[in-house]
């Protein structure tokens, strides 16, 4: 399927399905022709508590346009125990949500995981200077402003600092692809590389909850009963996903996923992960 100048591999039977519709042949004899008709439910409108809204900010959509599961960094023994391992969990704001359209990444932050602990004195926290205005829009979800970059180290600066602090470590984001994305767009020019595996929690809690409609961060962190102070900030994000990995270990191994192996092959079977857009 084609819209514009983007390719999907879904099927217009998959987009349907997905909202719920239904796809009617029918025929008319008397004019003799058929057609195709498409019934859509109708769309019921999210509304949010304002001030919860205001605080925890609205959110980004799921992106899924960086396969998490090519990778080319064979230093990890991907057989090893999900408990055993060290990993970079990060976060990133950004300007917008376009990453292929100029929008550029204002601030990264990272924690470390190692032996199944959250390492809070082992962090990454840098803001990062865009060199293009801010879109207001998006100053509200991240509380970043543009005296706040201004003068701050550019990407080029700040993404060899952030590589060489995650290197022979395996990567979490939620919703990584969309943070990996904007990475990956600047490794030719910066000539660095994120080859390593990368865990979506987004995705491991579709594995462990797989009947549960939404697996935003936010959600998950309800599900879970984690309770975070402040969020939309790279670093309280980053924390924050750590936290609910933590709590999706002990429930990926009550379903017999106990290695970054398993846990990756159990992700890319679920819905999301075969969903591109």
């Amino acid at each position: 399927m084609q819209a514009a100048d983007e390719t999907s591999p879904l099927s217009l039977r998959d987009v349907v399905e997905r909202h719920g519709g239904e796809i009617w042949y029918q025929r008319e004899k008397a004019a003799h022709r058929a057609y195709f008709r498409f019934v859509l439910p109708v769309a019921t409108p999210e509304i949010e508590d304002e001030q919860e809204d205001n605080r925890r900010g609205a959110g980004r959509p799921e992106y899924y346009d960086f396969d998490l599961f090519k990778y080319e960094d064979n230093l990890v023994d991907l057989d090893r125990k999900l408990s055993e391992l060290t990993y970079t969990v990060f976060d990133t704001e950004t300007t917008g949500l376009q990453p292929s359209a100029g929008d550029e990444i204002i601030q990264i932050g990272a924690a470390r995981i190692v032996n199944n602990r959250l390492l809070r004195q082992e962090v990454f926290d840098q803001l990062v200077d865009p060199e293009r205005p801010l879109k207001p829009e998006s100053i509200p979800i991240h509380g970043i402003t543009e005296d706040m970059v201004r003068g701050k180290p550019n990407i080029d600066l700040v993404l060899p600092a952030f590589h060489e602090f995650c290197a022979d470590t395996v990567l979490i984001a939620h919703n990584a692809a969309f943070d990996m994305r904007f990475l990956q767009l600047k490794e030719q020019r910066i000539g660095v590389r994120f080859a390593q595996p990368v865990l979506d929690t987004l995705l491991l809690s579709a594995v462990v909850h797989p009947n549960q409609e939404s697996h935003k961060l936010d959600d998950i962190l309800d599900r879970l009963g984690i309770e975070i102070d402040s969020r939309h900030n790279a670093l309280d994000d980053a924390l924050a996903t750590a936290e609910v990995f933590l709590k999706l270990v002990p429930l990926l191994e009550e379903k017999e996923i106990v290695t970054v192996r398993q846990a990756l092959e159990a992700s890319s079977k679920t819905y999301f992960a075969r969903v591109k857009y």
